[in-house]
């Protein structure tokens, strides 16, 4: 039996790291912009001050490797040798077997390195070398000058490894979805669609406009690659169902959880993303899917850990939550898998309030305390979304989500938020619009009305600001 010899490996090595020869990355990352995470993300790969491996995770396709390439094009810039970088792909079929180790110290035969050189090594979707948390945790005890940076699409296990077998050598950094603020700034619509009003708020200077983008966000905005590419726009099912949804479902997750029956997986994930944003029972999803309760619940920890959906949970009128959670809603974190799986929507679609609400969620996905958002319902009402602060457990904020403009001349289909606002104490009521900006009082409190598109945008850009990407 032939095996790859260490020839083809270097030769490998060298196809992959073009900058060896050129001092410079390929012209097509180069002319991709950056997302907003790019530079606390660079400076965690220049952080010298403590010995850790940067371990970079997120679903497929929110633009890792290009980040790696665009951080590999800074350091080249700020005068790092490029001999000095290493990327590996451990998807490539010809390190399948070899140790990281091994490959690193085919690397420093090639140049010459020693222990003590500053070095940057890749190693790109990290999950398929088996082991990886022990391996990559030797090189950083044994080669402390060497910065390592690790990327991977399987984010559960990649988080669960890191921490179990990490042990202080590793610092995670969480790469989700495009928000719609980024979407707005890659297509360069920013200054064209936003405006700040008198009181520093973010407006749409044409809502009809911002509206036609918004709709684009939600059909196939979530993806970087995607919103450069009219091909991947007219066929995103062929896109983004097969080169990201079935990966994970067939492939990735299977191989880390032991899943035999994909086809039960798929089915379950289906009735979830048809249903995104809507109230679900496990008894509803099991009679819709076919796939057992028990499962159900097994396998909506996977989808949740590999970061395709999340599970939202009930609180009452009172914002008490339940001992038993036997209703609850599950959000797809991108709504542009919908659209993918089931054809892209018009703002007419029946779909519309659903993905609208999905819209707004996602963006919370890029906070690290989304697990104090709930949605409240009781016998004679609802709210989509509240907050609940950390420390009491009451309410912070709670806002309706509408893709209509009927409420604000119908305060009927606002019973519910007003009420829950008036037994929690809360002192405004905010309600997503269509079109309308407009302020008024419905009972005594306070209500502001806001288009989804720019509310969506306002609070991405918000949430970023907040975690200083911005």
């Amino acid at each position: 039996m032939l095996s790859i010899s260490k020839t083809e490996i270097v030769t490998r090595l060298h196809f992959d790291n073009l900058w060896w020869e050129t001092g410079g990355v390929e012209k097509r990352y180069k002319s991709y912009p950056k997302r907003f995470y790019f530079e606390p993300f660079f400076k965690l790969i220049k952080e010298s001050s403590i010995n850790r491996a940067a371990v970079l995770m997120g679903p497929r396709r929110v633009g890792k490797t290009v980040m790696v390439y665009h951080s590999i094009e800074r350091l080249l810039a700020e005068g790092v040798s490029p001999t000095n970088i290493l990327y590996v792909s451990l998807e490539t079929p010809i390190y399948t077997g070899l140790s990281l180790e091994k490959i690193v110290n085919i690397f420093k035969e090639q140049f010459l390195h020693t222990r003590d050189d500053e070095l940057y090594i890749v190693f790109d979707e990290i999950q398929y070398h088996s082991d990886w948390e022990v391996h990559l945790k030797s090189l950083v005890d044994s080669y402390p000058a060497y910065k390592y940076i690790a990327t991977g699409s399987a984010a559960a296990a990649l988080k669960l490894k890191s921490r179990e077998s990490g042990a202080g050598r590793f610092t995670e950094f969480l790469l989700p979805p495009l928000t719609f603020a980024e979407y707005l700034s890659f297509i360069d619509k920013v200054d064209e669609l936003i405006q700040l009003d008198k009181l520093k708020r973010y407006q749409a200077i044409n809502i009809d406009k911002l509206n036609d983008e918004f709709i684009n966000y939600l059909n196939y905005g979530g993806y970087p690659e995607a919103v450069f590419s009219e091909v991947i726009q007219s066929d995103s099912s062929r896109y983004i169902k097969s080169d990201i949804i079935d990966k994970v479902l067939l492939r990735d997750l299977p191989s880390l959880y032991g899943i035999n029956d994909v086809q039960e997986l798929n089915k379950l994930f289906n009735s979830i993303a048809y249903n995104t944003g809507n109230e679900i029972t496990l008894e509803a999803l099991s009679k819709s899917s076919g796939v057992s309760k028990n499962t159900i619940k097994k396998y909506m920890e996977y989808l949740e850990a590999a970061f395709l959906i999340k599970i939202v949970y009930r609180v009452d009128i009172n914002s008490k939550k339940f001992k038993r959670a036997t209703t609850f809603k599950v959000y797809l974190t991108n709504p542009s898998m919908r659209a993918a799986l089931f054809g892209p929507v018009t703002g007419e679609h029946e779909a519309m309030g659903s993905l609208t609400e999905t819209a707004i969620f996602s963006q919370w996905f890029h906070n690290q305390y989304i697990d104090n958002l709930h949605y409240a319902r009781w016998k004679t009402g609802e709210v989509d979304f509240v907050w609940l602060k950390i420390a009491t457990q009451k309410p912070d904020w709670s806002v309706e989500v509408k893709w209509s403009d009927l409420p604000c001349s119908d305060s009927r289909l606002l019973k519910g938020v007003v009420e829950f606002s008036k037994i929690n104490g809360l002192e405004d009521v905010f309600v997503t619009t269509k079109t309308v900006v407009q302020e008024g009082s419905i009972d005594g409190i306070p209500v502001r009305f806001q288009p989804s598109a720019s509310y969506t945008y306002t609070l991405g850009i918000n949430i970023l600001k907040a975690k200083s990407v911005v």
